[in-house]
């Protein structure tokens, strides 16, 4: 066969195989892909019940994993309202993701308190607490800002805290793999969730 005769055949081949059907687009995630990101690796601390928690315990599961406190006027209520509507929206895949709401504010966030807070969004969700050095490390950890800002009105307990208002999502095998912006919805949540519980399947 010579050489012209052999790259004929090889275009027409290439040709052909053009003309094959195409493969479905991977999905893509709407929020920010971290992953390989040397933080959120970590955290120890109590539950709402009482109980030590590690990431480990969650191994297997979808951890959603968020920075608030239960005296927050909107951030902290929205996103746990739109984790709950997530949650609700995967139907029998909803067991396999676990919400941790951090509390950034351990002097007022008792976890009776915290238990009444997280479980009036969603009965799985848990509630974390720790010490004040917990609390730091924790939030370290995550490069999630916090800064307690004086009462205005006077009151000692009447102060706010400031923290960062985004969500962290890690997979099944407990890596972090993404960062959502407060104000990305329900909808990009589910989406995002929805592939990394396929990727694992």
């Amino acid at each position: 066969m010579n050489s012209a005769v052999r790259a004929a055949l090889i275009l027409l081949a290439c040709a052909l195989a053009a003309c094959g059907p195409a493969s479905p687009p991977a999905p893509k995630f709407q929020s920010t892909d971290v992953t390989g990101a040397n933080f959120g690796k970590a955290l120890a601390l109590n539950d709402h019940t009482g109980k030590p928690r590690t990431l480990a315990d969650f191994q297997g599961k979808i951890v959603v994993v968020f920075f608030g406190f239960t005296q927050c006027p909107d951030v902290c209520p929205t996103t746990l309202a739109e984790m709950a509507k997530v949650i609700k929206e995967l139907g029998n895949d909803g067991g396999k993701v676990q919400v941790l709401f951090v509390s950034v504010d351990p002097e007022r966030d008792t976890p009776a308190l915290l238990k009444q807070y997280v479980t009036a969004f969603h009965p799985s969700f848990l509630g974390l607490v720790g010490d004040a050095d917990a609390t730091a490390r924790t939030a370290k950890e995550f490069k999630v800002y916090v800064q307690k800002q004086p009462a205005k009105s006077g009151k000692p307990d009447g102060y706010s805290v400031d923290h960062s208002a985004g969500t962290f999502i890690l997979d099944q095998q407990g890596r972090l793999r993404l960062f959502v912006q407060y104000g990305a919805g329900a909808p990009a949540l589910l989406n995002d969730i929805k592939i990394l519980l396929k990727q694992a399947g």
